[in-house]
């Protein structure tokens, strides 16, 4: 006779005491048990030390690796990553580029909110090194030819910019705020309307906010470009149902 299938309340107690591991390993970092950089102990002693079986054990790792917090070294053990905001936000892209139709424009307003913050936090600290940084993305999308050119120095003035603020959290949110597939399908959107010049025009001035060190004139010019693509998206939004 065939085994019969494992039943739905069986699946639901194992996720339930995965959670639990999960929800311990978690306290154990919080707590100072586990700190950033520290290697785990094996997956046998940690289930042992834990009350847990291997199973519930390697899943809860598995998840709390897809998460950020723990990093598997092939050979040599599984380790708390260094938590850092980059580590711990590294999977917020995903719901970027998944979004569609109105939870996309929400994406769109949180930006509008958060960036121009980091823009006019920018204008502030920005040294003259980050400030040649940004003049080097600024002048890569002024000469792009392509939609890829011209999205990849778009990707890398903006994270020059938000890097300039200094506050690691907000980089990484941010950064996770911003989908390439999206930023592609607006600049091909604006290249095919003859209007790929608005965007170039929107960085231009975001930059000379920054030369002039004017923490309200970044703050306006970084709010008035993600307000072009919040509108185009609104204007095309039937493509992104």
């Amino acid at each position: 006779m065939p085994a019969a299938p494992p039943s739905p309340e069986a699946g639901t107690a194992r996720t339930s005491v995965t959670q639990r591991a999960i929800a311990q390993i978690k306290a154990m970092i919080a707590d100072g048990t586990l700190r950033a950089g520290q290697r785990l102990p094996t997956e046998r002693e940690f289930a042992v030390q834990l009350g847990l079986s291997r199973s519930s054990m390697r899943e809860a790792t598995r998840a709390l690796t897809s998460l950020g917090v723990l990093e598997a070294r092939h050979g040599a053990g599984v380790y708390v990553t260094g938590l850092r905001p980059s580590d711990l936000l590294e999977t917020f892209g995903v719901v970027a580029e998944f979004s569609r139709g109105t939870a996309l424009i929400e994406l769109i307003q949180v930006r509008r909110i958060l960036e121009p913050y980091a823009t006019s936090i920018a204008a502030a600290r920005i040294t003259p090194e980050q400030l040649a940084e940004v003049h080097t993305h600024l002048e890569r999308i002024g000469e792009g030819t392509s939609v890829e050119e011209m999205v990849a120095a778009d990707l890398d003035f903006h994270q020059a910019i938000v890097s300039a603020a200094g506050n690691s959290a907000l980089t990484a949110i941010v950064e996770g705020l911003s989908s390439r597939t999206f930023r592609a399908r607006v600049w091909r959107g604006h290249k095919d309307a003859g209007v790929v010049s608005r965007l170039r025009n929107d960085h231009d001035r975001i930059y000379q906010a920054l030369i002039q060190r004017d923490p309200e004139a970044a703050r306006a010019a970084a709010t008035t470009h993600i307000l072009e693509v919040e509108n185009w998206l609104r204007a095309n939004i039937a493509d992104y149902q």
